[in-house]
């Protein structure tokens, strides 16, 4: 089988890539045959911007239809998320224990989804592995890159 990743998605992180793959196949796909068409008619090949601006063009669409295609090979959509305790697709409030003035949310998703400034962190993250199996009351340790600190969980939505 080999060793397959598994990629982490909510519903709307799925229908995400669904429309991103379809726009990729129906729209920029066929606009970038297109300026490769019109490159090509403009004669020399060799010194030409348009066409090599327009074949990079092309291996970015089709590495990215690739990537996508693989990842919706692997999907498993985050659901049945627990209430009781922390884990994937739990939406955690955190008080840091030395600074209890400084509250955070974050909703754990799977890392394609991830967007620390919309309040996503990856669950491959120091804060979310630290976090995960762990109830409301919690006092625990993070191992960050910038040393250990701790959090208190508040709240698991």
């Amino acid at each position: 089988m080999g060793n397959k990743k598994v990629v982490y998605l909510t519903e709307e992180g799925l229908n995400e890539l669904k429309k991103e793959l379809d726009e990729l196949i129906n729209e920029k796909r066929p606009a970038n045959i297109q300026s490769i068409k019109e490159a090509r008619s403009l004669g020399d090949l060799s010194e030409n911007a348009d066409y090599d601006a327009a074949k990079n063009e092309q291996a970015q669409i089709e590495g990215r239809i690739k990537t996508i295609e693989k990842m919706l090979e692997n999907v498993e959509i985050i659901k049945d998320i627990p209430k009781d305790k922390v884990g994937l697709g739990s939406t955690v409030g955190i008080k840091y224990v030395d600074d209890p003035d400084e509250i955070d949310e974050y909703q754990i998703v799977g890392s394609q989804e991830a967007d620390p400034f919309e309040g996503r962190i990856s669950n491959e993250s120091p804060i979310a592995i630290a976090l995960m199996d762990h109830k409301v009351g919690d006092i625990i340790t993070v191992e960050s890159p910038n040393g250990a600190y701790e959090v208190e969980i508040t709240k698991i939505n």
